[in-house]
């Protein structure tokens, strides 16, 4: 009888490894049949990132031979190149409620902080601001909350609008508010084409106006190879989709998209300067949402907001846009620290933002003096 109760107890043991490639499918199905399973997981935004300067490491728990909880952590060197960040964008992924789960999961990325010199890990779950029981795991495990502000400060969106698409088409399209209605169907009216699924080839398309996007909202976008690897990695596979608005033959808009599981994200959009009045960006909009919901999707996310701001903010507009679509707006439970070595901490969080500011002024600098070769 001991002998069977010890066997019964190891097969409810909780065991953390790292995996390696052969396991991505088995990895990538685990995060899309997950509540909390989130596209910044998966084996391919890795790989993404990996381009960028980070190195991931994939750790899953398993419990008798199935997975059970899971993350994927990045990994960049600070400038010393002595130590290390670690960051499990919308990570872990797991049931909350298996403590023991969440215990080896920390524990499995201790034990990869120690050997990698990790100064800290960094937390930000797609888990809302009011899961109690989130938040108290996370509190209770000496993660430190990490106050970025309103609005976009954090390094991923803190407050989105979230849409249940599991209605049929015509009722999602008459819970929009009158003026989105409105200007869908004039975008239709106007003769404005939407593209799914556009090919490779009218990726630089879209990229020439999503710098005409940037210029125009002041805001800094990628170089082109980033995207190209973004589309390289992600869309055939299933992760990601281009959309492309065309009016009068001539592309004036565009989106990407991702998706996993029963869940669907807008992520990157462009518009032209020109042709604005035939409202593109609301039509490319539902027509992402139609093809979510086709895919067997049933929550769509927007994407980031300025929090719940008034008419006076700068960026009302985007929420008002967004809003439109009468999508819950969603507050998430924010950034947190795990730190494994204080005093490096310390000096990091002192450090990184003067280190930031000079990056900045190099970027703007070459950008001022490329202005003038020009």
């Amino acid at each position: 009888m001991e002998q069977a109760l010890q066997m019964e107890q190891a097969a409810a043991a909780v065991a953390v490894r790292e995996i390696t490639i052969e396991e991505k499918e088995r990895f990538n199905s685990f995060l899309a049949d997950s509540v909390k399973g989130h596209v910044l997981q998966t084996w391919e935004w890795g790989e993404l990132k990996a381009k960028t300067g980070w190195t991931p490491i994939r750790l899953v728990a398993e419990r008798a031979g199935k997975i059970v909880g899971a993350i994927s952590v990045l990994k960049r060197l600070v400038p010393t190149g002595k130590w290390c960040i670690f960051y499990a964008p919308r990570g872990p992924v797991l049931a909350i409620e298996e403590k023991d789960v969440w215990d080896a999961l920390l524990e499995g990325v201790k034990v990869q902080a120690k050997k990698h010199n990790a100064i800290f890990l960094k937390i930000d779950p797609d888990v809302k601001d009011d899961n109690a029981l989130w938040r108290e795991r996370i509190e209770s495990s000496g993660f430190r909350p990490v106050d970025k502000g309103p609005g976009f400060e954090g390094v991923q969106p803190r407050f989105v609008f979230r849409l249940d698409i599991s209605p049929d088409e015509e009722t999602l399209l008459a819970n929009c508010h009158q003026k989105t209605r409105y200007n869908i169907r004039l975008a239709q009216k106007r003769g404005v084409e939407i593209l799914e699924n556009a090919p490779r080839e009218q990726l630089k398309v879209f990229y020439d106006i999503l710098s005409e996007t940037a210029s125009r909202d002041k805001f800094l976008i990628r170089p082109f190879s980033y995207y190209e690897a973004f589309y390289d990695l992600l869309v055939p596979q299933g992760l990601a989709e281009m959309f492309l608005a065309t009016y009068e033959g001539n592309v004036i808009a565009g989106t990407l998209a991702f998706k996993l599981g029963d869940k669907a994200w807008y992520i990157y959009g462009a518009s032209s300067n020109a042709h604005r009045n035939v409202m593109p960006n609301y039509l490319i909009q539902w027509k992402m949402i139609c093809w979510a919901k086709k895919h067997g999707c049933t929550m769509y996310d927007f994407r980031g907001v300025p929090g719940d701001v008034d008419e006076n903010h700068p960026l009302y507009g985007l929420v008002k846009f967004k809003r439109g679509f009468n999508g819950e707006y969603t507050k998430f439970i924010g950034e947190y620290d795990l730190i494994y070595k204080p005093a490096v901490y310390r000096l990091y969080h002192f450090a990184e933002p003067l280190y930031q500011k000079t990056v900045r002024k190099l970027i703007n600098l070459k950008k001022r003096l490329r202005g003038q070769t020009k």
